[in-house]
This record gives structure tokens, C-alpha cells and sequence, in this order.
């Protein structure tokens, strides 16, 4: 029975250790992909009323969105740019960690400051804000541009 048991837990250490870098990978290009493309659909071009934002996110930003705190268009602007800035650094692994818990704080404002999101759209933010947390938590991997530094740091 202990040859068994032994047999298992290598065969599953072996599995980690090569699919826990690769794990990590896809949850980060997963959040980043959805978060980048919502920031795609919200740029425009130089002749709207707000130079960048589309028409469509500025309407959403002054009448649907319930955003706390700031005005509507500096929360437009921020908004933008954090979906389009933020996936970057995560696909690439550049502060990792902190760009993972900007995007969760990010996820939980927006399910905040939209309610109609509770009627269809819940389960995907309640599924990028666990991606999120499992990046906070166990880091990027070795499949970062963290990790070439923190190994060329320790040199």
C-alpha cells in the first residue's frame, strides 16, 4: 500500500512541477484578455466629446455606471486606462502582485458601481476575482518577467 501511495505522490509532484508555471500563465493571459478587450471597446478617437473615449463609454460612465467618490469623467479616463495598462503588466509578469490586486480592486469597484452586472455578468467577475486572487497569492511563476529579474537581482 505504501508503494502505492508513494507512486502517486510522485506522479503528482511531477505533474506540478511542470504545469504550475503554465497554470499561473493562463490565468493571468485569461483575466488580462477579458479586461483588455473591455478597455478596447471603450476608446475612441480624437473627435468625441472626450478625446479617447467612445461615445458609448462616456454615456455609460455619466448615466449608467454609479461610480463612488469621483466624477464621472476622471473615473472614464482611470477606468480606460487601467483595462488597457493593467492586463499588459500582467501578461508580461511586471509586478505581478500588485498589478493583480489593482485589477481585483478594480473587479470589485466595477461590480459596485454597476449593478445591472448582478443580473448577467455576475459569475464572470466573481471567476476573474478568484484568477486574481490565486496571482496575489502564489505570484506569477517562472514564466515572468519577475522572475528574470528577481533571479538577476539574486546574482
Amino acid at each position: 500500500m505504501n508503494k502505492i501511495i508513494n507512486l502517486y505522490n510522485k506522479i503528482f509532484i511531477l505533474i506540478h512541477k511542470y504545469t504550475d508555471d503554465i497554470f499561473k500563465l493562463f490565468v493571468r493571459l485569461y483575466v488580462a484578455d477579458a479586461f483588455f478587450r473591455a478597455g478596447l471597446t471603450k476608446l475612441g478617437g480624437w473627435d468625441s466629446e472626450m478625446p479617447f473615449l467612445s461615445s458609448s463609454a462616456q454615456y455609460l460612465f455619466e448615466n449608467e455606471y454609479q461610480v463612488p467618490l469621483i466624477p464621472w469623467e476622471l473615473a472614464a479616463y482611470l477606468g480606460t486606462v487601467a483595462e488597457l495598462i493593467l492586463p499588459i503588466l500582467l501578461t508580461l509578469g511586471i509586478a505581478t502582485r500588485f498589478n493583480a490586486l489593482a485589477l481585483f480592486i478594480f473587479n470589485v469597484i466595477a461590480v459596485i458601481s454597476y449593478p445591472i452586472i448582478w443580473q448577467g455578468g455576475f459569475y464572470d467577475h466573481k471567476l476573474w476575482g478568484v484568477m486574481l486572487l490565486i496571482t496575489v497569492v502564489y505570484g506569477a511563476g517562472r514564466i515572468s518577467i519577475d522572475n528574470l529579474i528577481c533571479k538577476n537581482i539574486g546574482r
